[in-house]
């Protein structure tokens, strides 16, 4: 029997972010299930003053997109060839990667000029910054979906109760395995000048206003006041001004405690930043998912989050880590004061860990991924 040929329409590498790299994992995953998986990517995503594209030192070489395929997604005369491309390529069904509405509009014409159904990977139903034309992206999103399939029961709840006719699969966000060998934690201390004995904390990922770093830094006081060695550490490429951070940093008297790496992380140095870290911890404001809790988990690092969006359904309370009593600088403080209160015996919440990694597998939610396609694509 033929398989079911599926074009997927999203970011991949050498694009940065989470988007790209869960693409990557999936498309993968969807292969070794036996499905036939065609990835139309993006080569850009927006301007270049607005966020460098390609990971530093990628070439071209390296991308997954076909050579015929050139979609810009803030060029929509790159849309035109896109779409012939896909014409050309005859696949049985649409899955297209959606987490802002200013990708609606494409999907939109995707689906009525080429007559192909759609399934919608809803990474997340609004955007984080929420932008005065997000009502209508909304309805062209009702508009152009056979389907959705979304991360977590928040995002599953919303859609449910403002899409109520389209089928929805509500799955997870599977767990990020270490890529590359693993640093020791004393030689990953050591390449970042931090002691052996102190607690470490890690902020990771790119800091945006919604990810709270500002709310982390302002508990940096009261946590101190509790364990002075403890160090932060921030990695990640900054969509704000980092002299702001580093202002308030001063202004708070932390500096001898808190590490900043600006910049995009390579894997390499992404395994060095976790394997250094007792926990990472995630001050979001705003939040559906977010795959530095997956990423974490694949470390075996426990994570300590804000009681924000799907957050608190990706953490086992005292188990896989801590969930604050709210998104407040005092209930972060207090959450980390209970992971501080458990750091000397760690061992039962690396073992829920690895429970959890088991239960969250990429095999898992390609399958019922797959499944869900399939329904779709034979119109149910």
């Amino acid at each position: 029997m033929k398989p079911l040929r599926i074009a997927f329409i999203t970011p991949f590498f050498p694009l940065k972010g989470g988007i790209a790299r869960f693409s990557g994992h999936l498309k993968d995953a969807l292969q070794d299930g036996g499905y036939d998986v065609v990835p139309v990517a993006f080569k850009a995503l927006y301007p270049e003053f607005v966020s460098k594209g390609a990971v530093e030192g990628a070439h071209a070489a390296d991308a997954v997109y076909p050579e015929d395929v050139r979609l810009v997604l803030y060029n929509p005369f790159s849309w035109i060839g896109t779409i012939r491309s896909i014409r050309q390529l005859k696949p049985d069904i649409l899955l297209v990667a959606y987490w802002t509405g200013l990708l609606a509009p494409l999907y939109y014409l995707l689906r009525r000029l080429t007559g192909i159904r759609i399934v919608v990977l809803l990474h997340n139903l609004s955007s984080h910054e929420s932008f005065f034309f997000d009502p209508l992206m909304r309805r062209l999103l009702a508009a152009l979906a056979d389907g959705i399939v979304t991360l977590s029961k928040s995002v599953f709840q919303e859609v449910t109760a403002v899409m109520p006719a389209i089928p929805v699969l509500q799955l997870f966000h599977p767990i990020y395995e270490p890529e590359e060998e693993t640093p020791s934690k004393q030689y990953a201390r050591r390449a970042l000048h931090l002691g052996e004995e102190c607690p470490v904390l890690l902020f990771f990922g790119y800091v945006r206003p919604y990810k709270g770093l500002d709310i982390l830094l302002r508990a940096m006081p009261a946590i101190l006041q509790r364990e002075p060695a403890l160090r932060l550490v921030v990695a990640g490429q900054f969509f704000e001004d980092p002299e702001k951070f580093r202002l308030l940093i001063e202004q708070l008297g932390v500096g001898g405690s808190v590490d900043l790496y600006p910049g995009y992380v390579s894997r390499e140095r992404t395994a060095l930043f976790f394997k250094a870290s007792d926990a990472v911890v995630l001050p979001y404001r705003s939040a559906t998912q977010s795959g530095v809790v997956q990423l974490a988990y694949g470390y075996g690092v426990p994570v300590i989050v804000t009681p924000s969006g799907a957050l608190p359904e990706m953490v086992h309370n005292g188990r896989t880590g801590w969930v604050a009593r709210d998104c407040s600088s005092e209930g972060l403080a207090s959450a980390v004061g209970e992971f501080l209160d458990s750091r000397k015996n760690l061992t039962p919440v690396h073992s829920a860990i690895e429970v959890f990694r088991r239960d969250f597998s990429w095999q898992s939610f390609a399958a019922a991924a797959g499944t869900f396609l399939e329904a779709e694509a034979s119109g149910r």
